[in-house]
């Protein structure tokens, strides 16, 4: 069989030659051979093989004895030293030995066999006279002088400064120009891809089990991750793979978990990284790191690269024409744009990538051929949540109290991620409390620690204020109760809770479309409070801002995006494609803008008259739920079905019918796999039945034969 390699081409055979392009010879080898002959003959006219001696010896062991032949004063760059020249019978003396070797191994001829350094030669001439001192001048050692010019160290000196500076000039143009690396080879390798791979070598751990909910966007995503395990079944009916899918949602939904399931699931090189790695302060830098990130991925290809926050370099382009053309992100972003779908190929890899911020992003990114889906990961509904909550409940040692569904009704609106911080708030709370496991309300207290804030039990209020306080949750409550279609309250608290000074608890209907009756009795709920101020003690406080706010907007919202006003009328002013942050004029003119205003305030007003009608016809049971609020400080449903009595909307929740729903449908599931169960128990009764009747036949048919046979 042959060998492949990673590419898929055949690897050379054992003992074949290879077959490779020609070395070229390299041009610094030159440099090398004329710096290693400097080198050469700098150590060349250091000397030879002298050796070192001092004052004492020579004078004690070679003078005295009369074994000197001569003496050789070499001055070099102002610098003195004494070679010793040893007489030639002297030097066949056992304590000569050495360095009569190596003075015959040298090539130059006779050299001296020691030196000496000296601080002047004044000096040296007054200590050698001094010892000299009685003997005749023929007696007396023969001293020559001689100066030296070191021009191989000189020259070394001036030429290798120069040279390292040319040398790094040199590297630092190479690796700026992109000759050494590859793509993306700049200084100090700021042009690589930062994406992290995961490979089988890198297992991750996460899979499509571990991600709750989402049932939709994991359809598609499945899909994908299916195609690259299997493609044969798609390319046989002439499907092509896609090119890239978008995760489209808001903060905390699941969307990189989703990323990190593909990564787990699909047996394929996973590149992973941000949008905001591609940048960086140089230009260019973010396109090199695209080219660098593709040219990996289609190296290792099929394979699966991962942009979350893709609208750090993804933005319209034109925005900023105030900042100049040549913006460095909206280079980056025509890189990528080229790379996913331009004249090359990038066959094998696919692009995901995750915001949630899609209306900002460039139309020609979003365009069939580059992102071919766009997958919406929304908030999880009831029977979503209630499977996050069982995902995320399995690592925690948890009591028999503990209700998921009431949990899950409880988080209208949560994320995945916040369920997640829910699941440990509430074991953090458990722990705190010394308790072996986790109860039904240590999650409630989670909830509640989330939304509301920490508990500020020493807080300072009087009790007049205090009395304000529970005359204004009691208000909320009251109106919440005694309308239609406000949201079931689920407690009234008047402990202080992060910067609220207290706080009514509903249950939201998760409603897909809304009424304007049921967005006024929801207003009239918020203005409970300050209502109830009014009525009681004939003034209002500050207490009313954050409800304030909640039905301006909610009235703005009514007036100019909803249509909900008979005087606007049908239009809308809402922007979806989010264009209109970036203009300064609002879509409508001044006029109408007044119009938008006055209605707004008259709206407002409306439902403020009617809060307080039901507030008045019902003041005394309002100054009950106060009193009972006073003295428990946190109320429940009960607590107002004791006052009010129950309430006189007899409908059943929306959350409730949907449950109900869900059960049906499951018990409906589990009648009909039963049902197909025990039709394939009976189909296989039935076919053993056959089974052994054909037998039996056939047995008769075997005894009869040779009966048959006799009678001929």
């Amino acid at each position: 069989m042959e060998n492949k390699d990673k590419k898929g081409a055949p690897s050379p055979q054992k003992g074949s030659p290879k077959k490779g392009p020609k070395k070229q010879f390299n041009f610094y080898w030159i440099y090398g051979i004329i710096g290693a002959l400097l080198l050469g003959l700098q150590l060349f006219q250091m000397g030879g093989g002298e050796k070192r001696t001092i004052w004492n010896k020579f004078v004690n062991e070679m003078l005295k004895p009369d074994e000197v032949e001569r003496l050789l004063i070499v001055t070099t760059n102002g610098e003195s030293r004494v070679e010793i020249f040893i007489k030639p019978e002297a030097l066949e003396l056992e304590k000569y030995k050495a360095v009569r070797e190596k003075s015959s191994g040298n090539l130059g001829g006779r050299t001296a066999q020691y030196f000496m350094e000296i601080g002047t030669i004044e000096q040296f001439n007054r200590d050698l006279n001094r010892v000299q001192e009685g003997l005749t001048e023929s007696e007396r050692i023969q001293v020559d002088y001689d100066k030296r010019t070191n021009w191989a160290g000189d020259l070394i000196g001036w030429l290798l400064p120069i040279a390292i500076l040319i040398g790094f000039w040199l590297f630092i143009m190479k690796r700026m120009s992109g000759g050494a690396g590859g793509p993306g080879g700049q200084l100090f390798n700021i042009g690589k891809s930062k994406a992290t791979l995961f490979d089988k070598a890198k297992n991750v751990k996460v899979s499509f089990k571990d991600v709750a909910g989402l049932a939709e966007a994991k359809v598609e995503i499945e899909e994908i991750v299916e195609f690259l395990k299997n493609p044969k079944r798609y390319t046989e009916l002439g499907a092509k793979i896609p090119k890239g899918a978008l995760l489209v949602g808001p903060p905390g939904t699941g969307k990189t978990l989703l990323a990190k399931a593909v990564a787990g699931e699909a047996q394929v090189p996973f590149f992973s990284l941000s949008g905001s790695d591609f940048v960086e302060m140089f230009v260019g830098v973010g396109a090199s790191r695209v080219r660098d990130l593709f040219k990996q991925a289609k190296e290792k290809s099929p394979a699966i690269v991962f942009i979350d926050e893709i609208d750090a370099i993804g933005r319209a382009r034109g925005k900023n024409m105030a900042q100049g053309g040549n913006d460095e992100r909206e280079n980056t972003l025509n890189q990528l744009l080229t790379e996913m779908d331009g004249f090359g190929t990038n066959s094998g890899v696919i692009l995901l990538a995750a915001t949630n911020r899609a209306e900002v992003l460039d139309k020609a990114l979003l365009r069939p051929g580059r992102f071919d889906r766009q997958v919406s990961v929304d908030l999880p509904d009831l029977n979503e949540r209630i499977e996050i909550f069982k995902v995320h409940e399995k690592p925690l040692k948890t009591d028999d109290s503990v209700d998921l569904v009431f949990l899950g009704k409880q988080t209208p609106g949560f994320s995945g991620a916040d369920i997640a911080n829910i699941c440990n708030e509430a074991a953090l709370i458990a722990a705190r409390k010394k308790k072996k496991r986790i109860g039904h309300q240590d999650f409630l207290d989670a909830i509640d620690r989330i939304i509301g804030g920490l508990e500020k039990k020493n807080k300072i209020i009087t009790s007049e204020e205090k009395e304000v306080i529970a005359y204004h949750e009691a208000g909320h409550a009251a109106v919440s109760w005694l309308t239609k279609y406000a949201n079931p309250l689920v407690k009234v608290t008047i402990v202080p809770r992060g910067g609220s000074l207290g706080a009514a608890w509903y249950l939201p209907e998760e409603r897909q479309i809304t009424t304007k009756e049921q967005m006024l009795d929801e207003m009239c709920a918020a203005l409970g409070g300050r209502a109830a101020e009014e009525i009681i003690f004939g003034k209002v406080s500050t207490g009313a801002l954050s409800d304030l706010e909640k039905i301006t907007k909610q009235a703005y919202a009514m007036v100019s995006v909803y249509g909900l006003n008979d005087k606007i009328g049908n239009i809308s002013y809402y922007d979806s494609s989010g264009q209109s942050e970036y203009s300064f004029s609002k879509p409508y003119s001044e006029k109408t803008g007044q119009i938008i205003d006055e209605e707004v305030s008259k709206m407002v007003e409306e439902a403020y008259v009617r809060t307080k009608q039901i507030l008045a016809d019902n003041k005394d049971k309002l100054a009950l739920l106060a009193k009972n609020l006073l003295e428990k400080e946190v109320i429940y449903k009960d607590d107002l079905e004791s006052i009010f009595g129950e309430r006189s909307f007899g409908e059943k929740s929306r959350v409730d019918t949907l449950l109900e729903e869900n059960e049906e449908a499951q018990a409906n599931e589990k009648s009909k796999s039963a049902k197909a169960i025990k039709d394939g128990e009976n189909k296989a009764i039935e076919n053993s039945d056959s089974e052994t009747n054909s037998e039996e036949e056939e047995e008769t048919e075997e005894k009869s034969t040779p009966k048959e046979e006799k009678a001929e």
